[in-house]
């Protein structure tokens, strides 16, 4: 294995224990709570609730047949969440779980109930923030999860071993690099500058230094790259300190930063391979020179003198 494809499958361990750590300390926490005869009728009415994550039409479209109840519902996918964190962890059957979960995230943010009309009340407790804004960062675990699917399963992992760890040909940085550091810096940037309004995760930070990072991550290359993904690993390590309570258990402790760990995962990764070139500033202000007929790169120049 040559050098960068060490890199790559580096890599691809450090989002595959980042993401796999979310699910883990999420089954277990639900679990814990769904299995106990004292504590399920709470976890469901939480979860179905006016603050809870199911709205009137999902919890109509699965439950209103009558064969499938919140509680089992719930169990059923606490279990292969757990089960699934797990697997990540361990690398096995990375490539198909991350197409599932790449695609399962979204459901998280089309379910969540809200009520964002100009003026009106609906009487009860719910989220009154853009369903997308109080999810950001389900949606960058979604970018996470496809890049992990491009890069495989990496290093010490189990399909590795099988043979299906990694594709033969070598992943296309640029691209993914630009999908890691856009899913990173929007949840940045939408603290950054929603992070003060209900439900918006703001990671106990100032929101200008949020936003800056965010603004870096989405348009910096090089060493600026590098610094962002940097302060994300410093910021999510204050949040986590911040967030710890001595009063509460340990997996009610992780549970409280569960997704941090992803997304540290992430700044590791930018950190070390760089975000790419494609659509940074320099790059969009060249395109926009080229496309206004301003400048003309020598590359365009030698494709098009090419026969």
């Amino acid at each position: 294995m040559n050098k960068d494809s060490t890199r790559y499958a580096n890599a691809a361990l450090a989002l595959r224990i980042g993401l796999g750590l979310v699910f883990v300390i999420g089954g277990l926490s639900k679990l814990s709570l769904l299995l106990s005869s004292s504590k399920q009728a709470a976890m469901v009415a939480n979860y179905m609730g006016t603050t809870g994550y199911i709205n009137e039409l999902f919890q109509d479209f699965l439950f209103s047949n009558g064969v499938l109840s919140p509680w089992f519902f719930l169990t059923s996918l606490s279990t292969f969440e757990l089960v699934s964190g797990i697997a990540l962890i361990a690398g096995f059957m990375v490539r198909p779980l991350t197409l599932f979960y790449g695609l399962l995230l979204w459901t998280f943010v089309f379910s969540l109930p809200v009520d964002t009309v100009p003026g009106a009340s609906v009487g009860v407790k719910t989220y009154t923030s853009p369903a997308m804004f109080v999810q950001v960062r389900d949606i960058t675990l979604s970018g996470m999860m496809f890049v992990l699917f491009n890069l495989g399963a990496g290093a010490r992992s189990l399909d590795l071993r099988r043979g299906q760890g990694s594709g033969n040909a070598a992943p296309n940085w640029d691209v993914l690099g630009l999908l890691l550091r856009f899913s990173l810096g929007v949840t940045f940037i939408i603290g950054g500058f929603f992070g003060a309004y209900a439900k918006i995760p703001s990671f106990a930070t100032y929101q200008i230094i949020l936003a800056l990072i965010g603004l870096v991550l989405i348009f910096g290359q090089g060493t600026s790259l590098k610094v962002a993904a940097g302060a994300v690993v410093l910021v999510m390590a204050w949040y986590m300190l911040q967030k710890l309570n001595l009063d509460k258990g340990v997996i009610a402790n992780l549970n409280g930063v569960k997704r941090e760990f992803a997304l540290a995962a992430a700044g590791l990764v930018l950190m070390r391979l760089g975000g790419g070139d494609l659509f940074t500033l320099s790059d969009c202000v060249r395109r926009t020179k080229e496309t206004l007929g301003i400048q003309t790169s020598p590359s365009a120049v030698g494709h098009q003198s090419k026969p």
